[in-house]
């Protein structure tokens, strides 16, 4: 039996094409078979078709390369939850864009891992470049920015409070009640004490409540977390309020900017994010209001120095005579040992669309939310939770029950009609509609109104 051949190489291209076409031709006509955002019949009936196409998971003969791709791919993209598709909008779930996802598969296919320079080094210089250059967009006129990539959200903000711990012992986190449930979960990891948390009424953290919480524990190392995009309704702490409560009381400041932080590419919407550049670290996704595919965090931090306590030794990867000898070190860039070039669909990303062309596609989205909340305020059938500050509305039938609402989404997931979220607010449980396809027309919106007041009589 020939061997299968291998992605990369002179030859890899070669061998690649023509899988290309097959995964190409799968994916279209598992989408066509799948016909809407999702599948439907719930999760039963898409876990059946799943089994049903895999069959054995391990054959004794394999059915080859055509046919596994052909099969699996498809079974894949009918069983998907399609980002792509405008009515796919419960989560932070972008629809990544075509060049992205290309450039993507020449990571795979080229396969570097940063954790050594003899395994990436093209990759690892690409990586200082891009990630300079997004730490000075988080931090303009900082002397020494930089910015770690991550696997997202969870990741940076694990990173962060183990910096603050490195930085100060036992640090006592605060967080809003708004705040991302990483932190909870980050403390409990690092062997830190629970966060205190503050109220955030509105969804957003009460100034004064904060104030009042630093007081009482003035004396102890602090870090504040804010967000710049709760997951809920997409809200924005007040960071100026915040950053300056933080310089009176000593504390540190660290912002979950992982959905709002591309606004920074909007000339519109840059100043949504005032005071994000007085943090000590700063979360931000691109794989949200970036349309890049997972994975694609960063953590930046307004002081190289403070990156200094990652560092870590392992003779087979970063010996210290190669270090000398001028061998980039890379262990202290991550946590991970084993790394994907996740940057080079991000500088591909940055270098063809530029500042202006991310900016845009971050106008579209909240254009197409503001429209959306429009079309709300319209309908005598449906209430809206309040104007959306990035691309999040919140809406649910007048009147109805909270156990109505969920039925209402668990309805159109179970039909495959439309993927909607649900979020609770204001002692109410609301329908849940994140907007980031910027293809999304108002017809697609008009669309998602007319699928929730129809599940409202039914």
């Amino acid at each position: 039996m020939r061997a299968a051949p291998l992605a990369g190489g002179v030859h890899g291209p070669e061998a690649l094409r023509p899988l290309l076409d097959v995964v190409l031709g799968a994916l279209r006509d598992g989408a066509a078979a799948r016909g809407g955002p999702l599948p439907s019949g719930g999760a039963d009936a898409a876990a059946r078709r799943v089994r049903e196409a895999v069959g054995a998971v391990l054959p004794q003969h394999g059915t080859g390369q055509d046919e596994a791709l052909r099969t699996l791919v498809h079974a894949l993209a009918a069983g998907a939850a399609d980002p792509a598709h405008p009515l796919c909008a419960a989560h932070l779930h972008t629809p990544p864009l075509a060049l992205a996802a290309a450039a993507d598969l020449a990571a795979s296919a080229l396969n570097p891992s940063l954790d050594s320079w003899d395994q990436a080094p093209a990759a690892s210089a690409l990586e200082t470049l891009v990630t300079a250059a997004l730490a000075a967009e988080v931090f303009p006129g900082a002397p020494a920015p930089d910015a770690l990539v991550t696997t997202g959200g969870t990741e940076s903000n694990q990173l962060a409070l183990l910096l603050a711990r490195e930085r100060h012992g036992t640090v006592r986190t605060v967080t809003g009640a708004n705040a991302h449930h990483s932190f909870r979960r980050a403390a409990w990891l690092l062997g830190l004490p629970e966060p205190v948390v503050v109220p955030a009424p509105g969804g957003t953290i009460d100034p004064v409540a904060l104030d009042q919480a630093l007081t009482a524990l003035a004396g102890r190392p602090l870090l504040v977390t804010a967000t710049a995009g709760t997951t809920d309704a997409g809200l924005i702490d007040p960071l100026p309020r915040i950053a300056e409560l933080c310089a009176a009381h000593g504390a540190d400041l660290h912002v979950d900017a992982a959905y709002g932080g591309p606004a920074l590419f909007s000339d519109t919407h840059r100043h949504l994010l005032d005071g994000l550049d007085r943090a000590r670290t700063v979360t931000v996704d691109l794989h949200k209001l970036g349309w890049q595919p997972a994975a694609a965090g960063l953590l930046a931090v307004r002081d190289t120095a403070d990156l200094a306590v990652l560092g870590h030794t392992a003779d087979y990867l970063n010996a210290d005579d190669d270090t000398e000898a001028g061998l980039p070190d890379l262990l202290g860039r991550s946590l991970r040992t084993t790394r994907r070039p996740d940057v080079l669909k991000t500088a591909v990303t940055l270098r063809a669309l530029g500042r202006s062309g991310l900016g845009a596609l971050v106008d579209a989205c909240v254009d197409r939310a503001r429209h959306l909340a429009d079309l709300v305020e319209k309908a005598p059938g449906l209430e809206l939770y309040a104007r959306p500050t990035l691309t999040t509305v919140l809406l649910r039938p007048h009147g109805a029950p909270d156990e109505a609402v969920a039925e209402i989404r668990r309805t159109l997931l179970a039909d495959g009609r439309a993927v909607l979220g649900r979020a609770a607010a204001d002692g109410r449980l609301w329908l849940k509609a994140t907007l980031l396809n910027p293809h999304a027309t108002p017809g697609d919106l008009e669309e998602i109104l007319t699928l929730v007041e129809g599940s409202t009589h039914r």
